[in-house]
């Protein structure tokens, strides 16, 4: 993988784990993350105005494939939104980080991709995986089946698929917007992810929207929810739309949209460091560990 995916994704970590924790302190709902989308369209709009004379050029097997990668993200949101209602971010935030790593890597192997998947980035995956679940304890103890036996554990796995379609799906679309073969638009990296985010951002917005109504009109009694903060949802959108940018962006440097997927994970010892040492969180054994474990694994990832 290139410095330039690397440094893209290194500053494109510090942002999700920022909107991250910014989101759970929130209690963060459907409406949360459908205002903090709408902030992302409104950011991305003006890409859609210089670019206008592109748009024309999409394949109607782009849009298609842009509107599946929409409700993915959606879907993301809404298993993020309940799994931090009901768990903590730190089991929460590794679960849903960890697990697409690996669901990406077996998917690109079974879509014919795998070979481009070097076996120093695999040995990173199988080191950085655990690594990820073993980070967030205090005691090597607390590692059980029973700690992950919560409805919270189901909406982290959602958010880890929502995370691994759009992955995937988005990877695929840029390619083509890049490649200058086969109806591809020949863009390049920065003008293809600016494009392709603006019509992502509306996208999302719209699931969002439509569960939002459909769920209000299916709801009888309204579920109490948290008081919705707007200006904490449009600044969780800002950073939102900043970070994916960067990660769009970056998967013009890499040769497996695996690498990218494993490497955003460095946003969980990031957090961990960061814990330590700016809210002086205890510096527990397996923390140290974890954190070890991640960075190696993110080492191998991004020489493999």
């Amino acid at each position: 993988m290139s410095w330039v995916a690397i440094v893209l994704l290194l500053v494109s970590a510090c942002i999700h784990a920022g909107w991250n924790l910014l989101s759970k302190r929130q209690h963060p709902t459907a409406k949360f993350f459908l205002a903090a989308s709408m902030a992302g369209v409104v950011c991305s709009f003006p890409c859609l105005v210089i670019f206008r004379r592109t748009l024309p050029a999409i394949s109607a097997e782009m849009w298609a494939l842009a509107v599946v990668s929409g409700g993915f993200q959606a879907l993301y949101y809404l298993g993020l939104s309940k799994a931090y209602r009901n768990g903590d971010m730190s089991l929460v935030y590794p679960l849903a980080r960890a697990t697409p790593v690996l669901l990406v890597c077996l998917l690109s192997v079974a879509l014919g991709r795998g070979k481009t998947i070097s076996p120093l980035c695999i040995a990173g995956m199988l080191i950085l995986v655990p690594g990820c679940f073993i980070l967030p304890m205090k005691r090597f103890d607390d590692l059980r089946l029973g700690n992950y036996l919560n409805t919270w554990v189901l909406f982290a796995l959602a958010a880890a698929i929502g995370t691994t379609g759009y992955s995937l799906i988005d990877d695929h679309v840029l390619r083509e917007m890049r490649s200058a073969e086969d109806g591809g638009l020949g863009l390049k990296p920065h003008t293809a992810a600016l494009i392709y985010v603006a019509i992502i951002n509306i996208i999302a917005a719209l699931w969002l929207w439509g569960y939002v109504l459909l769920r209000k009109r299916l709801s009888r009694s309204a579920e109490e929810e948290p008081r919705l903060s707007l200006g904490k949802a449009v600044l969780a959108g800002v950073f939102i739309y900043l970070g994916y940018t960067l990660i769009l962006v970056a998967m013009g440097f890499a040769r497996n949209v695996s690498y990218i997927v494993a490497f955003r994970q460095v946003s969980i010892p990031l957090g961990a460091l960061l814990g330590v040492g700016v809210l002086k969180e205890g510096a527990h054994a397996p923390k140290a560990l974890g954190v070890l474990m991640t960075f190696s694994g993110l080492v191998l990832v991004a020489i493999g």
